[in-house]
């Protein structure tokens, strides 16, 4: 398995590790808009703080990587970026992008986002030395593979920390329980990240190539990612669950006045013009087949679809 170690700042880590219930953070950066092609998805991400703090203080499963505006991961991720406002995110951003320059006023900044899953971190007593080949004018990171010394020695010293917090157990991809129910830790799998919805927001987003499923609208502001089945009642937050709708068309999908087809068309209720007297735009919609990018495996699950269609759809 691929192991990373990502250099982080000190503040961003600190806001993070102080907040209990995070079940996704992003691992946003200002300067560097290149793809991270460094793991796969499921792989391990790991945190080391700026020297001369040159320890790995926790780290998440790698999900997913995107080129976001600030203002929509702010709205993805909110305090899961590691700031407490959007105005404190834009001068992070600021302090790390311009330096000395003087930056736009009102630039919505695009930043390189890495997208992690169940992040865990460490108490100071429990923090890692770096890898004996860590250098310390490495700005970026450093991946590791388990197949070699380092990375398995790297893996080894993750998992010891592991055992020690049992409550963190479950981010990790590997455990399993002794017959006494302790976290028991052997060669690292990689699995698939469990999604939250800030993450399922961006997946969506680009697995549909940032255009509305009906309209191939491509104002990144009014795109919304729907789930077809709600997260509140049994659904899941993923790429299968999801569309991405024009805003107005999302609010409509949610409140049952139309729906998509087991042919993966759109359907417009005839409640939509009893209720409202209204809506000549929309059921000039009707009808028109789904705009559908990304390949087969991400499309619209059949059991989903049905779900909506039985249970939320006006007729």
């Amino acid at each position: 398995m691929d192991l990373f170690v990502g250099v982080t700042d000190g503040d961003w880590y600190e806001l993070l590790a102080s907040q209990p219930t995070l079940d996704e953070v992003n691992f946003w950066r200002p300067r560097d808009t290149n793809a991270f092609r460094a793991l796969q998805p499921g792989g391990l991400f790991l945190f080391k703080l700026h020297s001369p703090k040159n320890f790995i203080v926790g780290g998440g499963i790698y999900a997913h990587w995107s080129l976001l505006p600030a203002s929509l991961a702010w709205d993805a991720f909110e305090i899961g970026n590691g700031a407490t406002s959007l105005g404190e995110m834009r001068q992070r951003i600021e302090k790390y992008k311009y330096r000395s320059q003087t930056p736009p006023s009102h630039e919505d900044y695009k930043i390189g986002c890495i997208l992690l899953e169940q992040p865990f971190f460490f108490t100071e007593a429990d923090w890692i030395p770096v890898p004996e080949d860590w250098h310390l004018n490495i700005v970026q990171g450093k991946g590791y593979d388990t197949a070699t010394t380092n990375g398995m020695r790297l893996w080894t010293d993750v998992a010891e920390r592991m055992r020690r917090n049992p409550a963190s157990a479950s981010a990790l991809p590997v455990a399993v329980s002794d017959p006494k129910g302790q976290p028991r830790f052997g060669e690292p799998i990689v699995i698939h990240p469990r999604l939250g919805q800030g993450s399922f927001r961006v997946l969506v987003t680009d697995a549909y190539e940032r255009r509305c499923a009906v309209t191939k609208e491509r104002t990144l502001p009014v795109l919304e990612a729907a789930h077809i089945r709600p997260y509140a009642e049994g659904g899941e937050h993923r790429v299968d669950n999801g569309l991405l709708l024009r805003r107005d068309l999302h609010t409509l999908f949610d409140r049952g006045y139309i729906t998509v087809t087991p042919e993966l068309k759109l359907e417009v209720s005839k409640r939509l013009r009893e209720d409202f007297a209204n809506g000549r735009d929309y059921y000039a919609l009707q009808g028109r087949e789904l705009w559908l990018p990304m390949p087969t495996a991400g499309r619209p699950r059949a059991e989903f679809l049905a779900w909506h269609n039985d249970t939320r759809y006006l007729g």
